[in-house]
């Protein structure tokens, strides 16, 4: 009886009631449309990171009695195209039974390929010279999605005879294709960063469904506490209360639903991470759709009982209407303390500028400071949560006294009397541009760290090495090309227009030391160089005058990727001289600076065999291209961030605006009268903005604020090289600036409901 008494007290309580369901059902459909698009992409990263990492890959050396009949010859190696990784993989079936790749039914024939659809288009527009003529063979046939992780992957497969794939130094015999997935390893970071987002999403997406549910709560008190007192129960009370809610929830997520369903496709190319998912994964699971059409309403409905209790207790309650009492200032206890730690790291576990004795790299603080970051970072997040509506009182008592309209006083004296409700819909706000402003100021400090010396004059040129994988047991390791090999691939670079070769040569006949940076990143720690080749190199230094050749420590400027090593000369005038003929020795590395892109390429076509037939540790690529891979990930962390924080301004719009939505509902009585005495419209317009507009802005700034001063101490502790202060780039002033634009007009949108429910002429009195 009580749900159907509920239900038409819902559908025919006349245009007030139906009004409040349609703004329910408003506000839920777009918390629901935009929980479904996040839960896509979360799922669609999700399904990546699970795909068959076929890459990861062993097996075992090819031994000396050859590779034998069973499994596959294995060469997995990664090439460089435009800044673009290319995966490639060289096979050689050695039985029937050979196990083959995701993606393809049989593995390719000894003079054949098969190319990705990215890879394919690709070899198909640029010359032969500066790409295909690197692989072997014709294409057969394309790889399968389930042998990509993305859409846009460069990937091939050539296929090779046994005999010339067994002469490779890096071949294995592979019985078994791996089976682990991507999401091993660093992965799992993402993973984890993901899922952090999407359930910081859920906070703003639950507040703006709970504000939706709580709609003019105060005229539902007063009709609620009236069925109290003709005699309904608390319980039949509540279940009243949870239909409407249910009822409104429900239309609500049913059209979430619909809306979602056209705009999935536009979701799937977005590129949310910075590059984009096969577009079939970008979808909610049934589970999940299930989970939100049966949760939302029973969310909606659970907060519509909460926001009875009064009534509960007592049905004459809901007539007493008292100011709550103030927040106090011990709310900021938490973001003073958080703070402080991030200033005192600063200052204790501040760097040291990089000197000689590093090689150009500069000591990090060490894993100290860990802790003191992390609980720095809870404390300001818990502190701006916690101090957000006393910070709103305050900016609401400092309007009342500067106010000079009836408009701002009116505002700020209503905002000041309850802080907590007025910041409550935008709390999620304040964590999202806080972890955004912060994300958004270190990249850029953490990409200047790593830019190359001389003005950026190393970024096209191209880092070359001809070291195999060190072997511990061989008594006489290979250090490179031998001398005639090496001096010949050297002339026929040069001769090539516009190009400058530097040959770092090994100085000794025998293997001195390794310098290592992890557990693939090895190289020789010393090389010979002619001082007329360093001279076309000025940003490396330059020898002693007379020398003609010196010793130099390149082992760092060839394996490790952060060039920040580069921001010392690597020679100078107390460099040891070297003797002997450099050009005498085996060629163990070189750089190579490219008259223009396309020459670069065909250089890079060039040096593939030679890397190859060696087992070179890496394939040759730019400094620049060491920068922007690494770079990619940092700007994947800030696009997630970005779109973090424009979605959650766009929620705390929406939630404003059901707020005041609602707030004119509650308020429309005395708006009408103030309207009958003569107070404009437009006064009442600018009231309500205010109240809407003054939370936005005082939480977007403190967040702003904190943002800045955290990222400022992180960036000394782990940049000390850059400002004093580190600005975000132009994408998240754009991305901030549309998000509180965006959210600013979906309030402004709601005010029109002022003029047609305080419209003089419908007026009672009583």
């Amino acid at each position: 009886m009580m749900f159907v008494l509920g239900a038409r007290l819902t559908l025919r309580s006349g245009r007030e009631a139906l009004a409040r369901l349609v703004l329910i059902a408003a506000a839920v459909a777009i918390g629901v449309t935009i929980l479904l698009a996040v839960l896509a992409e979360f799922n669609a990263f999700q399904d990546t990171a699970r795909t068959r990492c076929w890459q990861c890959t062993t097996g075992t050396p090819v031994g000396p009695d050859g590779p034998g009949d069973r499994g596959v010859l294995w060469n997995y190696s990664e090439d460089y195209y435009a800044g673009r990784v290319v995966q490639r993989l060289d096979v050689a079936a050695l039985s029937a039974q050979a196990p083959v790749l995701p993606g393809l039914l049989r593995l390719p024939a000894a003079g054949q390929y098969y190319a990705s659809p990215a890879m394919a288009r690709l070899l198909a527009a640029v010359p032969g010279e500066e790409l295909a003529d690197r692989f072997p063979g014709v294409l057969a046939g394309r790889i399968g999605d389930a042998g990509l992780t993305r859409p846009d992957d460069l990937v091939i497969v050539v296929g090779r005879t046994p005999a010339d794939l067994a002469a490779l130094p890096a071949t294995r015999v592979v019985g078994e294709i791996s089976s682990r997935s991507h999401i091993d390893g660093t992965t799992n970071l993402y993973r984890y960063g993901l899922g952090l987002v999407a359930a910081g999403l859920l906070v703003p997406l639950l507040t703006l469904i709970g504000t939706a549910t709580r709609l003019a709560a105060a005229r539902r008190e007063e009709r609620f506490a009236a069925l109290r007192l003709a005699g309904a129960t608390p319980r039949q009370v509540g279940v009243i209360a949870s239909v409407e809610a249910i009822i409104g929830a429900a239309a609500g997520s049913l059209i979430g639903v619909a809306v979602f369903q056209p705009f999935q496709p536009v979701i799937a190319g977005l590129a949310v991470v910075g590059t984009p998912y096969f577009g079939y994964l970008v979808a909610p699971s049934l589970a999940q759709y299930l989970a939100v059409g049966l949760g939302v309403p029973l969310a909606a409905a659970l907060a519509a009982v909460v926001s009875l209790r009064r009534v509960q207790h007592s049905p004459l309650s809901a007539s007493r209407r008292v100011t709550p009492p103030a927040p106090s200032a011990w709310r900021l206890g938490p973001l003073v303390a958080g703070l402080a730690l991030f200033a005192v790291a600063a200052v204790v576990f501040g760097r040291q500028p990089a000197g000689p004795a590093t090689g150009g790299l500069s000591n990090g603080p060490g894993n100290a400071v860990l802790p003191v970051t992390l609980l720095g970072l809870l404390l300001t997040m818990l502190g701006l949560i916690l101090g957000g509506s006393w910070l709103t009182m305050q900016g609401a008592r400092l309007m009342a006294r500067t106010a000079r309209r009836a408009s701002a006083l009116l505002s700020s004296r209503r905002l000041a009397d309850n802080p907590k409700a007025a910041f409550r819909s935008i709390g999620g706000l304040v964590l999202a541009v806080f972890v955004g402003t912060v994300i958004a100021c270190l990249i850029p400090a953490l990409g200047a760290e790593m830019r190359a010396a001389g003005g950026g004059t190393l970024t096209d040129v191209l880092r070359v090495s001809f070291v195999p994988e060190p072997d511990p047991a061989a008594e006489h390791p290979v250090l490179g090309l031998a001398p005639g090999a090496g001096g010949a691939l050297v002339d026929r670079l040069r001769a090539l227009p516009g190009t400058a070769v530097l040959p770092l040569y090994a100085p000794e006949q025998r293997l001195t030391g390794y310098a290592c940076v992890g557990a693939n990143a090895c190289g020789p720690t010393e090389a010979a160089i002619a001082c007329a080749d360093l001279a076309r190199f000025p940003a490396l230094g330059r020898c002693d005058g007379g020398l003609r050749a010196i010793r130099a420590q390149f082992g760092l400027l060839l394996s490790h990727d952060n060039v920040a090593s580069l921001r010392l000369p690597f020679a100078d005038r107390d460099s040891e001289a070297f003797n002997a003929d450099p050009a005498a020795q085996p060629l163990e590395a070189m750089l190579v600076r490219a008259g223009d892109p396309a020459t670069l390429e065909r250089i890079r076509t060039l040096l593939a065999g030679y890397t190859a037939r060696i087992g070179a540790t890496s394939a040759p690529k730019t400094f620049g291209e060491s920068i922007a891979l690494r770079d990619a990930r940092y700007r994947q962390v800030q696009q997630v961030a970005l779109a973090v924080v424009a979605v959650t301004l766009l929620v705390a719009g929406c939630s404003l605006a059901v707020a005041v939505g609602g707030g004119l509902v509650e308020r429309r009585r005395p708006f009408t009268l103030l309207r009958v005495a003569g107070t404009p419209a437009s006064v009442l317009l600018r009231v309500v903005t205010f109240e809407s507009v003054v939370p936005l802005l005082c939480a977007a700034a403190v967040a702003i604020a904190a943002g800045l001063g955290v990222a400022a101490s992180v960036a000394h502790t782990v940049a000390p090289g850059g400002p004093a202060l580190p600005l975000p780039g132009s994408g998240y002033f754009v991305t901030l600036g549309a998000g509180l634009a965006v959210a600013l007009v979906v309030i402004v949108s709601a005010l029109p409901l002022l003029r047609r429910l305080t419209d003089p002429n419908d007026a009672r009195f009583e």
